[in-house]
């Protein structure tokens, strides 16, 4: 796992996206040898020739990263692999006719070299996919886990580590006392023995790293053998780490308020809290007066779908617990919780117009907030503002909701991004569990990671309701 933008992203990942970089660069490049009659070299060297492949396989990338095919690089189905590149491919070559169009020819390559090249990464993308997946990884090995303790945070990360192996991890199994006339069937591996013969496991099994998962310490953690398994070389880690690196959040009901407070990586940090709202305020500006054109247009959409007023206006609790006003397009009928009173929104909604509902999928009900982002309310990133109602309930059944309040709420987030919309106590639970994790590594890299993303879920259709 390597971190980038604060976020943990598998090596496997990053080495398939630079290997089909090359890849794609070395198609078009050989196709340059093929189809120029004059000298390629004065092509690629004298006249951009490899600035202008290096913007097509740009597009090709970016296609495929909007596709999902860095994030779900399994192979489930050959064909659907292969539509899957068509259709990459096929965005490049629009990219190549919109450029063409705008009268940009030191941008474009001529068109056989597109026409070959892109045929032979027809060819050798999906077979280099089919290669990685199932040789390229296996060479690459995995970083294998002993898991001190199978309780059920241990057994949850065994279980998410089988369900995603370009993680790089592995699971060897477990340390812990259970009775002997006890069979416990544990994922990822099996119930390997005793604490107290923990030295001898290691040496036979030789794990990569040690995470410690007992449910209660007191009196039954190894300190010593851990101290001299450390010094070893053998790395000791906290269960609750792990599960931040393999989930992507924080494990509320494992974690401890002295983790919190004495933690020196939490955040959020006052310099981050400042610059986050100067550039939130810088890109908002900037957003509105390039949607302005399709403002009005989505307002007379609102006004036609039914009668009511075009803006939604609700209170929410922004940051410190201050409540403000924020500003959507109304997608639901007028005073659709006149009699119901707060309630979360649920699929197939019928409180919900028709055209709410396109706007909702298209996040377009979202455009006014970015006078909040504005005005300073809210950030263009963060944990969303929930309504007062829900608040206070949530803040007496869920321990540290309060904590996400320390920072201004979002229009989009790592939550957002990583979970779909929450309609139950169980899903909140999950949600404030991406947030604490934003919260902690809140910064501009992250913030434009999230960014992107979210540009790829509303592409994608995906999370709204």
């Amino acid at each position: 796992m390597i971190r980038l933008f604060r976020v943990f992203i598998p090596a496997s990942v990053l080495g398939l996206l630079l290997s089909e970089a090359v890849l794609i660069f070395s198609c078009y490049v050989l196709a340059s040898f093929f189809v120029l009659d004059a000298d390629p070299e004065i092509f690629l060297l004298y006249d951009n020739g490899l600035w202008r492949i290096a913007l097509v396989v740009g597009c090709i990338i970016v296609a495929l990263y909007f596709n999902d095919l860095y994030w779900q690089f399994r192979i489930r189905s050959k064909l659907l692999l292969v539509q899957q590149m068509c259709f990459v491919v096929g965005i490049a070559f629009l990219t190549q006719a919109l450029l063409t169009y705008l009268r940009r020819p030191d941008w474009t390559i001529p068109k056989w070299i597109m026409i070959y090249g892109s045929g032979l990464a027809l060819l050798t993308l999906p077979a280099w996919r089919i290669i990685y997946g199932s040789v390229v990884m296996r060479a690459l090995g995995s970083q294998r886990i002993l898991f001190l303790g199978a309780s059920l945070l241990a057994q949850e990360i065994a279980a998410e580590i089988l369900e995603k192996p370009e993680l790089g991890l592995s699971t060897i199994g477990y340390v812990d006392d259970v009775p002997d006339n006890t069979t416990v069937k544990l994922p990822g591996g099996p119930l390997l023995g005793a604490i107290c013969n923990l030295r001898a496991i290691v040496k036979e099994c030789q794990p990569d790293r040690i995470a410690v998962a007992l449910a209660e310490r007191r009196l039954r953690l190894p300190v010593h053998e851990l101290l001299d398994l450390r010094f070893s070389g053998i790395r000791i880690e906290e269960a609750q780490a792990m599960y931040e690196t393999v989930f992507g959040r924080i494990c509320v009901r494992e974690v401890r308020p002295s983790q919190l407070i004495f933690t020196a990586e939490l955040g959020p940090r006052r310099s981050s809290i400042i610059l986050q709202q100067w550039y939130s305020i810088a890109i908002g500006t900037v957003t509105i007066i390039i949607l302005l054109p399709l403002i009005p247009i989505v307002a007379l959409l609102v006004k036609l779908s039914s009668p009511g007023p075009v803006l939604y206006r609700q209170k929410r609790v922004g940051k410190d617990g201050r409540v403000f006003t924020l500003y959507k397009f109304r997608s639901m009928y007028r005073d659709a919780e006149a009699l119901t009173g707060a309630v979360w929104a649920t699929p197939d909604d019928p409180r919900i117009t028709p055209i709410g509902r396109i706007l909702r999928r298209l996040r377009l009900d979202e455009l006014p907030q970015l006078f909040n982002v504005v005005r300073g309310d809210m950030s263009l990133v963060g944990p969303r503002p929930e309504r007062p109602e829900f608040v206070q309930t949530l803040t007496d059944q869920i321990p540290y909701y309060r904590q996400r309040l320390s920072v201004r709420p979002g229009i989009t987030g790592w939550a957002q991004i990583n979970h779909k919309y929450g309609d139950t106590f169980e899903d909140t639970i999950l949600k404030l569990e991406y947030d604490l994790y934003y919260i902690k590594n809140l910064a501009p890299t992250l913030d434009l990671y999230i960014m992107l993303q979210t540009i790829k879920v509303m592409l994608l259709s995906r999370g709204a309701q």
